[in-house]
């Protein structure tokens, strides 16, 4: 299935939705109608129960170097994709600055060209980020090297990036598509009630004391033993074949 946007694109095989940011010519950057476009595809998203794995990437040479000047205020993509109860795999192509680099961070999963480069440069015009990265990026690589790249804006390198732990993986440009497919296709195959929880405990969890977070953990264990596919994958094991998910 491939839904028409203006700027951006939605393409849906089997299980794996795609979204694509669709201004090549600006280098994807974020204008008030693709906000909102993304903002209405994340809802999409999370209304189909048939997907269960979402991939993010740009178009042209750029993953989104930004967004447009006076909208920073009012957009906030990241926000929206942050909202995606499915694992989201961010496969970053090209240059991934601001709020491309803000978007970046509220993915699970951040796989990169080695030609991308990252930056949140906004201090360095007198202002914030103001879509989740002064929150997301201390969360994924710790405070300190938070920090440092914050209060400089310089821009860095995917084998930068990979160093502090920003992206799980690099790879050459060629190899990107491949290498997100097969990671998407991996993680598709698994129970898709079961993914949904184990995003919801690992997310809300970083937010809890180890106690809280535990319980939490045991009450979504429990709930997953009273749906479908709970039973759908102790049958296929028992019977030695593939599971049937149906997201129930």
């Amino acid at each position: 299935m491939n839904v028409p946007y203006q700027t951006i694109r939605y393409l849906k095989k089997a299980h794996i939705a795609q979204v694509t940011l669709n201004r090549p010519d600006s280098g994807n950057i974020v204008d008030l109608p693709m906000d909102g476009e993304l903002a209405e595809v994340c809802r999409r998203i999370n209304q189909a129960d048939d997907i269960y794995v979402v991939v993010i990437t740009g178009s042209g040479d750029a993953f989104c170097r930004g967004a447009e000047e006076g909208s920073e205020e009012t957009c906030h993509p990241a926000a929206a994709v942050a909202g995606i109860d499915r694992p989201v795999i961010a496969a970053i192509n090209g240059d991934a600055l601001g709020e491309g680099l803000e978007i970046v961070l509220s993915c699970d999963i951040r796989i990169a060209s080695d030609k991308a480069r990252f930056a949140l440069p906004q201090v360095a015009r007198g202002h914030l980020p103001a879509d989740g990265g002064t929150q997301r990026l201390p969360r994924i690589i710790g405070r300190g090297k938070a920090l440092e790249l914050l209060l400089t804006a310089d821009i860095f390198t995917a084998d930068r990036a990979l160093e502090i732990g920003l992206v799980s993986k690099v790879v050459p440009p060629e190899a990107l598509a491949e290498e997100t497919a097969k990671l998407a296709e991996t993680i598709a195959a698994r129970g898709p009630v079961a993914l949904r929880y184990l995003k919801e405990v690992v997310n809300k969890g970083m937010d809890m004391t180890l106690e809280q977070g535990l319980r939490l953990e045991a009450d979504l264990y429990f709930l997953l033993h009273t749906t479908a596919d709970r039973t759908e994958g102790i049958t296929a094991f028992r019977e030695k074949r593939p599971p049937r998910f149906k997201g129930r």
